[in-house]
Parts: C-alpha cells; sequence; structure tokens
C-alpha cells in the first residue's frame, strides 16, 4: 500500500504517521524536510527566500537524505545536508518562520516531488506533507487530511520547545502558525487542501493512540491480515 497522510503545520500527522508506519513496518517518510533542508541551506548560504531562481538552483545543487535515527534523543529519523546532521537545526524558528517561501516556488516543488516519487515507487509506505495525496500520490491507496485547531497546534508546539529546553512564546508560535496556514493554503502552486477522496480527521481532542486507531481502522479495510488493536498509553499529539 502508499499511504498518504496531509495536513496543516503542527496537526501531529508526522507523528501518527511514524507510528502507523511502524505498526504496519513501512516506510516512513515525512516529505516535509526536504523544503526545511532548502530553506536552512539558503539562509545559512546567504541566499535571498525570495529570489526564486537562486534557491530554485540551490535545491537542484544540495544533497538530502532521510535515514533511520541515529541518535535517541527523540528524533523519528535523521535528517542529513550534504552529509551533516541537520535534524534539529531544520526545527530552528528561522526555518519555521521561512519555509513556507521556498515550498511555495513551482521548480522548487518540481525537483522535491521528483525525489518523492522516486521513493514512493518502493510501496509499502506511509508518506506524510501537504500535498501528496493531491499531487505527490494522487493514486494513493489510502488518502488522510489530519487536521486540528490553530491554537492546539500552537499549544503542541510550544510544549515541545519547551520540552527540549528552547525558549519559546505561545502567542508568537500561534501567529506563526496562522500565517504558514494561510500562506499553504493560499499559494498557486500545489496549494495545501484535501484531496477529493480524502479521509478528513480532526484530532484536535485526541491522542496519539485515539488518532492512530481510527487510521488503523481505514487501513483494515485494505489489507489480507488486519492489524491489531493497541490502545494503551494514550498521549498527548506533539507536533508534525
Amino acid at each position: 500500500m502508499k499511504i498518504a497522510i496531509d495536513g496543516p503545520a503542527g496537526s501531529g500527522k508526522s507523528t501518527v504517521g511514524g507510528a502507523l508506519a511502524q505498526r504496519l513496518g513501512y516506510l516512513f517518510f515525512d516529505t516535509g524536510v526536504m523544503y526545511r533542508v532548502v530553506t536552512l541551506a539558503a539562509l545559512e548560504r546567504s541566499v535571498p527566500l525570495a529570489n526564486e531562481a537562486a534557491v530554485t538552483e540551490l535545491a537542484r545543487q544540495i544533497k538530502i537524505e532521510v535515514t533511520q535515527p541515529t541518535h535517541d534523543d527523540g528524533r523519528q529519523y535523521s535528517v542529513w545536508l550534504d552529509g551533516r546532521d541537520v535534524t534539529w537545526d531544520i526545527r530552528s524558528k528561522p526555518v519555521d518562520a521561512g519555509v513556507s517561501i521556498p515550498s511555495a516556488y513551482a521548480e522548487v516543488r518540481h525537483e522535491m516531488v521528483k525525489q518523492q516519487r522516486q521513493i514512493a515507487e518502493q510501496g509499502n509506505i506511509v508518506m506524510v506533507g501537504r500535498d501528496i495525496g493531491t499531487v505527490v500520490l494522487p493514486n494513493a491507496d489510502l488518502k488522510i487530511y489530519l487536521t486540528a485547531s490553530a491554537e492546539e497546534r500552537a499549544r503542541r508546539r510550544y510544549t515541545e520547545l519547551t520540552a527540549r529546553e528552547v525558549e519559546a512564546n505561545y502567542e508568537d508560535i500561534l501567529a506563526g502558525i496562522r500565517q504558514r496556514d494561510d500562506m499553504d493554503s493560499s499559494r498557486k502552486t500545489s496549494p495545501l487542501k484535501p484531496a477529493a477522496d480524502a479521509v478528513i480527521l480532526d484530532c484536535t481532542s485526541k491522542g496519539i493512540d485515539e488518532t492512530l486507531e481510527a487510521i488503523v481502522c481505514l487501513v483494515n479495510g485494505s489489507l489480507p491480515n488486519p492489524l491489531p488493536s493497541e490502545r494503551e498509553g494514550e498521549q498527548s499529539l506533539p507536533p508534525a
């Protein structure tokens, strides 16, 4: 199966997608990290994010890799930029603030989508992002659109940052999420929206296990051997 999970920033799609992939024994791939790496590279190399041509050329030049976790520090995977571990660097405030700009560029998305589709060709994959069901994998076997209120997504992000002892302000995070939502949903290229055949799940008041079980029920309708239920250890969803 190819399973697509889309949704706005902080909806928990990476957490749930990772847990689902583990239950299925599938590859987990969060496509959003690719745009974060491009943004980080541009910031580090003083490439203006507003310069579409320069950012596009940079996206073509850099090497992005996503591997199994290399450190036991809460990461779901390790992300590499030209051989350097940037897993947490791409979660910085400057990257948060700027990532919607490169991700809106048509040629940058074109380059990233090519790589994403190549990875998906092997099958048995849970791919998460903002345009997986609509653009990257329009023929996915199952499409989920995971959402939550902006306030709840900001709370999760604030909790994640403070847990890592990173200074954070809830109101600033909430404002950033609302701005990100507006930019993602209004961009001309691959705007954030549910696919016509996606199942929409609102996880504002749901934890990891409850959301995961809802998706497992949908997956079981397509699998010859249904997955077992697993409801112990309910947790609050951290951000995607």
